[in-house]
């Protein structure tokens, strides 16, 4: 596809125009179409609202529905709302059998829901520390992710007859964290990350679909923010928020295109440890020193979340940002949840006896044990946060747990063989995975199972 000054561009400016109206007189006014556009000039659009959530409908993907309602037991989910992958170029038109991005969206008007939540990932040379969720496009195909994946993407929500849907964005998980954890000197570098830093393109992808996506008036942009397992200690923390920054206004780009961000993604931190708390003291000792916490600030992904939004307003963020938590899979009921705290013989016997997350170590990320179901979607749930969301739908696999051939460029990351005993980013510790996973995005009944069993709040 070439860059050119294309029709779905115009467009996106006159409803851009359209939205400075609407913030500037509070009320809805007709959308605008050029001559070339396919929505009905009838069509309403509303101004940006706060909290994108509030007193909205959320989407239901029937895809991933069915899938839960097939399962034992999943009737008690299957009406959850779920995030929709895009997470190649042949997702957009709809990859085999499954539904393209243009279906989602018109199966939400029929459906009458006022939310859908879209994951935007596939930069070049992605998730550069996780074999697993490589991606399609290597290192250097820059243009190709603007020209072929974020410009139809952007074209498409622009059409008017959209325009009543709140289209909310999980911007490129796992990327701009890579840049600062996984690169240079750091013990837990890679190869691949380092020359993600060198070429610039995660800070340029992300900020050409904030630009070209955030220019749609009812498009809430959240990038995403790892979580605190991840960037949760001191030497991660601020210089995280700093390339999230960077990458907001990269190439004239603004933070006005930053609606939010959302942690978790996709991963396992307990949302609240009530048994401990980060202020805490056995025998003289911080729990900041346990194995466990490893002087990390923050114990959990709420207080996470919260820190680190804090965290963003100060690098420069509007200080009207809202926060979004993925608990789709961080719930650890069933029998192993701890009643209370653990016992004080100790700063470690304290915490490991009381720590909901039951990982080996926090470090392991892949289709974990033990793990289940956490709080279903709920809105603006706490201080900051905009809502409790499932942007990983259950029962999707992280990845595969041995070498299964496949033409969407996922490779075998031995953090999702159950026989692997570590590497540095997890303390050598085993990698705590479920056997017989199939690669990335497929459907994992065993998976989904285990998080039915072991949800919480229990179903």
């Amino acid at each position: 596809m070439s860059r050119t000054p294309s029709r779905h561009r115009r467009s996106r400016v006159l409803v851009a125009a359209l939205a400075t109206l609407l913030a500037t007189t509070g009320g809805t006014a007709l959308a605008v179409s050029d001559s070339g556009g396919s929505g009905d000039s009838t069509t309403r659009a509303a101004a940006r609202v706060d909290n994108p959530y509030v007193g909205a409908k959320p989407y239901v993907n029937p895809e991933w529905s069915a899938k839960a309602a097939a399962e034992p037991g999943g009737d008690a989910i299957a009406d959850q709302p779920t995030g929709v992958w895009l997470d190649r170029i042949a997702a957009i038109e709809g990859a085999g059998d499954s539904m393209g991005l243009r279906d989602h969206l018109d199966e939400a008007v029929q459906q009458g829901a006022g939310v859908i939540q879209l994951v935007i990932y596939n930069l070049p040379g992605r998730d550069c520390a996780a074999l697993a969720s490589n991606g399609e496009l290597g290192p250097t195909e820059i243009d190709k992710y603007k020209t072929d994946y974020i410009d139809p993407i952007a074209e498409i929500l622009a059409d008017t007859k959209y325009a009543n849907l709140r289209i909310v964005t999980t911007v490129e998980i796992d990327s701009l964290p890579n840049l600062v954890t996984n690169t240079g000197s750091r013990p837990t570098a890679t190869p691949e990350c380092d020359v993600m830093k060198a070429n610039g393109n995660y800070v340029k992808g992300v900020g050409y679909a904030l630009r070209e996506l955030g220019a749609v008036p009812n498009v809430y942009n959240y990038v995403d923010a790892g979580h605190h397992g991840w960037i949760g200690w001191d030497d991660n923390f601020a210089a995280s928020a700093q390339v999230m920054h960077q990458a907001a206004t990269a190439d004239g780009g603004s933070v006005d295109n930053v609606h939010g961000f959302i942690t978790n993604t996709a991963n396992y931190s307990a949302l609240k440890e009530n048994n401990f708390k980060i202020g805490d003291n056995v025998n003289g000792r911080s729990v900041r020193e346990s194995k466990w916490v490893d002087w990390n600030r923050s114990v959990d992904e709420l207080s996470f979340a919260q820190s680190f939004r804090g965290q963003l307003v100060s690098t420069g963020f509007r200080s009207d940002i809202g926060m979004l938590i993925d608990t789709s899979r961080n719930g650890w009921g069933g029998t192993a949840r701890p009643a209370g705290p653990g016992a004080t013989t100790d700063v470690n016997t304290y915490v490991d006896g009381g720590r909901y997350d039951r990982r080996i170590h926090i470090g392991n990320w892949c289709n974990q044990s033990g793990a289940g179901l956490g709080e279903r979607p709920k809105t603006a749930p706490e201080a900051g946060i905009d809502a409790y969301v499932w942007i990983k739908p259950p029962g999707e696999s992280d990845g595969a747990s041995k070498e299964i051939p496949n033409d969407e460029g996922k490779g075998f990351d031995r953090m999702c063989d159950p026989t692997y005993e570590g590497n540095p980013r997890n303390g050598f510790n085993p990698s705590g995975a479920l056997p017989d996973a199939p690669i990335s995005g497929k459907w994992f009944s065993a998976q989904f199972q285990e998080l039915l069993k072991n949800a919480y709040p229990a179903l």
